[in-house]
């Protein structure tokens, strides 16, 4: 079994062949502007219009924390939306990540990566504006994906 593969580079525009879900964490109320997301929207537009519209009708749907939404991007591109974070980041509030929903999100989107015969691709999730630690969040992508036989690149940007 092959570990978590780390590169410099760009989680939005993997360079493998095959089947790719590009994988990362948003909030569980419907904000989008900020972090990883700017990049994703840079180049894909998908994946926030369908987040959006997934949050403006959570009354009858499955948004809320540790749901994932699979977007089709492109035709061998797909981006995972992980509701991972409750809320945002203010001061004196405490960090909004919530290990335990990554962990059901990334339990979910392994279903979806297997179906789909795909790798995962990703920046160190839950580790940015949401505040994480990575060493409890690699354990976590070690246990639900790169145990299933899914392989994983985590990106580092430049």
């Amino acid at each position: 079994m092959a570990g978590i593969r780390y590169v410099r580079g760009d989680a939005t525009v993997p360079s493998v062949k095959g089947v790719k879900v590009i994988a990362h964490v948003c909030n569980d109320i419907g904000g989008w502007g900020k972090g990883f997301v700017l990049a994703l929207s840079r180049r894909r537009p998908e994946p926030e219009a369908a987040y959006r519209a997934w949050h403006r009708d959570r009354a009858a749907n499955d948004f809320g924390l540790d749901a994932v939404q699979l977007v089709q991007a492109e035709r061998y591109v797909w981006v995972a939306n992980m509701i991972g974070q409750r809320g945002v980041r203010t001061s004196g509030r405490g960090v909004p990540v919530r290990y335990e929903a990554i962990d059901t999100a990334l339990d979910r989107l392994a279903g979806h990566a297997l179906e789909l015969g795909a790798s995962v691709h990703m920046p160190r999730i839950g580790c940015g504006l949401a505040g994480g630690r990575w060493s409890r969040v690699e354990p976590l992508v070690e246990d639900r994906l790169v145990r299933r036989g899914i392989p994983v690149t985590v990106y580092d940007h430049d």
